[in-house]
């Protein structure tokens, strides 16, 4: 049945493209969080591990209203771990790093998702979606109180 929501088809195929992207990027940040929240070990183990749980639970949260947004605009959601690392910006680690480490990725990793967050944003009010939009500015504000708060594990 044709999509007739106000929002015409190449707008709602560019938005679920950033979205796809903002879902991937979200996706492979869930992941590195909750290996590392399995995976930490040092002197600041609980603080991280608890850290890490409260971060990797609010990210699995956001991941399906991000592709039920795909879907209501009318296209798939990425499928599988191949499309998410297609979309995704946000590199896996290739070995466990140190505490001090891990932070510092996840920090990089929620900036990344900002940009991505950002970018989509162009699209979204071409469109005049905004429910896109709002949920744009939510993503925003959480990643930003993220990495805020882990950039502030890392000054001495």
């Amino acid at each position: 049945m044709k999509i007739n929501i106000g929002i015409p088809e190449e707008e709602r195929s560019a938005i679920s493209e950033s979205l796809r992207k903002l879902l991937a990027d979200t996706y492979t940040l869930y992941q590195k969080t909750h290996s590392y929240h399995w995976n930490v070990t040092g002197p600041m183990f609980q603080t991280l591990h608890l850290l890490f749980m409260t971060q990797y639970t609010e990210l699995w949260n956001a991941i399906d209203p991000i592709a039920e947004r795909i879907r209501s605009l009318g296209y798939f959601a990425p499928m599988g771990g191949w499309e998410f690392a297609k979309y995704s910006s946000i590199a896996e680690d290739k070995e466990v790093p140190k505490a001090k480490e891990m932070i510092k990725n996840l920090v990089e990793g929620n900036e990344a998702v900002i940009r991505t967050a950002r970018a989509a944003y162009a699209p979204a009010e071409k469109g005049n979606d905004q429910a896109t939009l709002d949920l744009l500015t939510q993503r925003l504000d959480i990643h930003e109180k993220t990495a805020w708060m882990l950039r502030s594990l890392l000054e001495e």
